[in-house]
């Protein structure tokens, strides 16, 4: 019994066992095929022409909280991505669905395969299936399309551009300005009859007020107080002028105890005859306008007659006025006309920052504060870019590339034991703490005769190398990415790219800026060709200067 019960315990725990560990199996087997499934890649197409575009798309299912990571760059080798688009994300039921399309062409006819694309999903990483595309010529019917020789170059002018246009809209518009000015500031204007009234002496002014009082038609409409208060500011302003500076200001009494005092103090030789017609007709002035008053029109006559004798009488006693008073006088005119032209002055400079200020504004907002800001004050960096570029030939096989100067010889010195296995020949442009920085090497391996067995050029191996040579003239913080790399003519070679910090000239500064190795091996593999670029991350021109260059780089073989 006890055997029994033993055999079925040990059976038991045995069957435990085989079903747990089939459990384990079955549950990994199910994660796996169920998590496998959440990535699928596919082609909208697997048979092209040359030139024309497939879309490349990648599916990922996956939960709301993983961070996934699609490829970027050009990583379809050796087919080329020309455009990425955004990713789309739907949600299906507690999951996220993200769908990222490449679009992908080649213009080499073959057949190709679309490498495994790595995803990063969270911590792990899956890839892609590889997929096979046909690219197919396309073919000319010769028969029915003409074929004719290459002509030949043909030199032309370059185009003049529409930068004349601006021109003209900026000419037209300063003349504007100025024609605006000239006519409302500087242009002699015609004086108007008050300012003609101005500019004459007070006798002369008071007698035109009286004349003009006897055109009036004052006294015909019964307009007795009008008449009466152009009749007394006519004497009034006369006085104010000339004697008491006041007179306009204060009442009748005022006034005549002013006059008085000046003539007890001999300051004016006025008579009392005249003080007395003048206060009489002054208080039968007030009382027609503020008591309403009415005399007679004749009496009203003969006050206009009494006023023009007593400014001729004030006029006679007035002392003539010195020469050291003619001469403030004049000295006043000429202060005045030098206000007058300083205001001039100011507002046409005030106008004319405007209009500077218009224009900047006007094509800062057509072509970039930063770039006028930069023709007016000058850039280094733009004048390399938009000034005449060099197209030359460096090394042997020549490396043929745009610069915008002409590259000068720099050969780094190397022990004699060195030069016996390579030879390095190397042009450079301006130094490592430049803006724009450029270096174009060519390595020749001499001990790899025709019995020799030529080794292959890690081009991997031989970046690493060049960015320790830059960590031994002190930089740091170099961030390294790499991918393929073409020429227009077809070379391929090694991009090693990223960003670096080059400690600046006489200070413990560093200076943060972008990087391009780029490295070709020949296909005897006896020549190594590097090009190196640096540039400040902080400046837009260097960086079209170095896309410029790079899309200008072509390798030539020796027989070339």
């Amino acid at each position: 019994m006890i055997n029994d019960f033993r055999f079925m315990s040990f059976f038991t725990s045995s069957f435990n066992y085989k079903a747990w560990s089939l459990f384990s199996i079955f549950f990994f087997l199910f994660s796996y095929i169920s998590f496998s499934q959440d990535i699928s890649s596919s082609i909208d197409s697997t048979s092209i022409k040359i030139g024309e575009q497939i879309t490349f798309h990648i599916q990922v299912e996956t939960d709301s909280t993983d961070l996934v990571v699609f490829p970027e760059g050009q990583t379809f080798m050796p087919l080329e991505m020309i455009e990425s688009y955004k990713v789309d994300t739907t949600k299906k039921d507690a999951r996220f669905q993200l769908i990222k399309k490449y679009g992908l062409t080649q213009f080499d006819s073959g057949n190709y395969t679309i490498p495994r694309q790595k995803i990063l999903i969270g911590d792990k990483t899956f890839f892609t299936d590889s997929l096979k595309v046909l690219v197919n010529n396309i073919v000319v019917d010769t028969t029915k399309q003409g074929l004719y020789n290459i002509k030949p170059l043909i030199e032309v002018e370059k185009s003049a551009g529409n930068w004349w246009k601006t021109l003209l809209i900026i000419i037209a518009f300063i003349v504007l300005v100025g024609g605006l000015l000239y006519w409302f500031l500087w242009r002699k204007k015609p004086l108007t009859e008050a300012e003609e009234i101005a500019l004459l002496p007070p006798y002369e002014r008071a007698k035109l007020a009286l004349r003009k009082l006897d055109e009036s038609h004052y006294l015909e409409n019964s307009e007795i107080k009008e008449y009466y208060s152009e009749l007394t500011f006519a004497i009034r302003r006369y006085i104010d002028e000339k004697v008491y500076d006041r007179a306009l200001e204060s009442t009748t009494d005022e006034l005549i105890s002013r006059l008085n005092l000046l003539k007890e103090g001999n300051k004016i030789d006025i008579s009392k005859e005249t003080l007395k017609n003048l206060e009489s007709i002054f208080k039968r002035a007030d009382l027609v306008k503020f008591a309403k008053s009415a005399p007679d029109v004749e009496l009203a006559k003969l006050d206009r007659n009494t006023i023009d004798l007593e400014i001729d009488h004030v006029k006679e006693v007035l002392p003539e006025p010195t020469e050291e008073e003619k001469l403030l006088n004049q000295q006043y005119k000429e202060a005045q006309e030098r206000k007058k032209k300083r205001r001039k002055v100011i507002l046409t400079s005030v106008a004319a920052v405007l209009v500077v200020i218009a224009i900047f504004v006007g094509f800062g907002i057509k072509y970039g504060f930063g770039y006028v800001t930069d023709t007016l004050l000058g850039n280094d960096s733009k004048e390399l870019l938009e000034g005449s570029w060099v197209r030359s030939e460096y090394g042997v096989p020549p490396i043929d590339i745009s610069t915008p100067q002409v590259l000068k010889r720099d050969n780094p010195s190397a022990p004699e034991d060195v030069k016996t296995k390579l030879n390095t020949t190397a042009f450079t442009s301006g130094i490592l703490q430049d803006n724009m920085y450029i270096n174009v090497s060519t390595t020749t391996f001499q001990n790899q005769g025709q019995d020799a067995e030529k080794k292959e050029v890690d081009l991997a191996k031989v970046a690493a190398e060049s960015i320790t040579d830059l960590e031994k003239k002190g930089v740091t913080d170099i961030f390294v990415k790499q991918e393929k790399f073409s020429t227009p003519n077809g070379a391929e070679g090694l991009k090693t790219f990223g960003t670096l910090k080059i400690p600046m000239l006489h200070s413990e500064d560093f200076t943060e800026a972008n990087y391009v190795l780029l490295q070709f091996a020949s296909d005897n593999k006896d020549v190594l060709q590097q090009i190196l670029l640096t540039w400040s991350t902080d400046d837009s021109y260097a960086e079209k200067i170095s896309e410029r260059i790079i899309n200008s780089i072509e390798l030539k073989k020796v027989n070339q």
